[in-house]
């Protein structure tokens, strides 16, 4: 019996099945109306391009044509006004130096002043003093006549102090500043009020004495004498000031 020849009792075998080849979906066609939709797309792009760039150009042909417009009118103007030449300048100011800080020269010299005018309480004037019927005063070297004068009124009064009411410190200070300030202005006679006393303990002048003996240590004072009725009396003593340096405010004395 030949070989692979099924016996003719065996039962017969099924053929053998082959695999099916996958099957594939055709792909859809394209839709008419989505395919023209895509062209549309790009011819308005292609436009927009196309307006851009002749906007451009517009804008560079405008902005020549201004260029060309402003360089003939530059020549136009040159043109008309012909040669010109530039103004003389004035020299330039040379920058201000920062000034340096003022220093209190005068606030110094006048303190300086204070100390080595300062008067004493303790000094005694009665030997400079002269006396007649009052006491009276006239530095060396100023004649008598000049006392003579100034008790006659031959000097008219400028300035006054009344140092009524003032403790003894403070009527100090005051004729101190009082002088030194009358000086500085070129005033030559003032008039000091110390009072007659009446108001005192004892009834005594207190201030009286220690005005005359502050006025003998004032560089300023030239002279000075007890003041006539009507000017004051007892109770004032009338001040004669050295000239001032520069004659400024000078009184000079009047016929009496």
């Amino acid at each position: 019996m030949p070989k692979n020849v099924p016996h003719p009792g065996e039962p017969k075998r099924p053929a053998p099945t082959r695999p099916a080849a996958p099957s594939v979906a055709p792909e859809p066609a394209p839709e008419p109306g989505k395919a023209a939709s895509g062209f549309a797309g790009l011819g308005s792009l292609r436009d927009a391009l196309k307006t851009q760039t002749r906007q451009r150009e517009r804008e560079r042909a405008t902005a020549q044509a201004a260029r060309v417009e402003a360089a003939a009118d530059s020549d136009l103007f040159r043109r008309e006004i012909g040669q010109i030449a530039p103004l003389k300048q004035p020299p330039r100011a040379q920058p201000r130096r920062q000034a340096p800080v003022p220093l209190p020269l005068q606030t110094r010299l006048d303190e300086q002043a204070v100390l080595h005018e300062a008067i004493s309480d303790d000094f005694d004037p009665e030997a400079l003093l002269d006396t007649d019927d009052s006491l009276y005063y006239h530095r060396p070297g100023v004649s008598e006549e000049v006392v003579k004068k100034l008790r006659r009124g031959a000097w008219i009064v400028q300035a006054q102090l009344d140092l009524h009411g003032m403790r003894r410190e403070e009527a100090r200070e005051a004729m101190q500043t009082f002088i030194r300030e009358a000086g500085k202005r070129g005033l030559r006679c003032v008039r000091v009020i110390h009072g007659k006393g009446l108001g005192s303990v004892g009834k005594e002048p207190v201030l009286k004495g220690k005005v005359r003996a502050w006025l003998v240590q004032k560089e300023e004072v030239i002279a000075f004498c007890q003041a006539r009725p009507h000017d004051g009396g007892a109770g004032a003593v009338l001040v004669l000031l050295q000239p001032h340096s520069h004659g400024h405010g000078q009184h000079h004395p009047h016929a009496g």
